[in-house]
């Protein structure tokens, strides 16, 4: 259990307006990553489907956010998929990875426009070459929460991401989520995998722009040599 200090109001006032130098394990994330070679393994009415799929992550810092005492910093992110053989979005997400350097908790919140949201966590230190995340249907601190529908016929029971960072810079992903299907006897592992590269940086936070435009262009003076 979690211990907590008393006062549960006063913010820090200390606080780093550069976001991208205070991520932790989640700097590695930071920009836009590309990947073209995913597998998603979902259920059917005639069995377990292997679809392979395209994707595009954008991952942009976002000021650092409190709650009283407890201070986080993080990544907005936006998951976009295709599949060669289909113009439609096969999937799209969004949300926030948050690092809490105090702790070391490590969050994800997932938002999917299917009726479903979700909040996993895990603990990490700053230089993990890897990260953990977990997800559980009823928990009320880390759980998830679907439609109606969606825990009738396509009950999400648990959620589980492991990502693994490259030593080329590149990262890689293994998404689990068991459900519990209408009519089928054994949960299903619903399965995700893809390895990312990045295509472009990401920009800094905008508290973190407000701040370096304030300071303005660094001036150097040349002395003149000696007579």
């Amino acid at each position: 259990m979690a211990i907590f200090p008393e006062d549960i109001f006063t913010e820090p006032s200390d606080v780093d307006p550069d976001t991208l130098a205070n991520l932790g394990p989640l700097r590695r994330l930071a920009g836009t990553w590309e990947g073209t070679k995913g597998v998603d393994l979902n259920p059917k009415a005639e069995g377990p489907e292997r679809r392979e799929f395209q994707e595009r992550i954008v991952f942009e810092p976002i000021d650092p956010q409190a709650n009283g005492p407890q201070l986080f910093y993080g990544l907005r992110y936006h998951i976009h998929i295709n599949t060669a053989e289909e113009d439609i979005t096969f999937h799209d997400q969004v949300g926030y990875w948050l690092w809490e350097p105090a702790t070391g908790l490590v969050l994800q919140t997932i938002a999917i426009p299917r009726g479903q949201v979700a909040i996993a966590s895990g603990q990490a230190t700053p230089d993990a070459t890897g990260l953990v995340l977990t997800a559980t249907r009823g928990e009320s601190e880390y759980g998830i929460c679907s439609t109606a529908f969606l825990e009738y016929a396509f009950r999400t029971d648990s959620y589980r991401i492991e990502i693994a960072f490259e030593a080329d810079g590149s990262w890689s992903y293994i998404i689990d989520t068991m459900l519990t299907v209408r009519g089928r006897h054994e949960p299903f592992q619903h399965r995700d995998r893809n390895r990312l590269v990045k295509v472009a940086e990401p920009e800094p936070n905008p508290w973190a722009k407000i701040v370096a435009a304030k300071a303005g262009p660094i001036v150097m003076v040349i002395p003149d040599p000696p007579a």
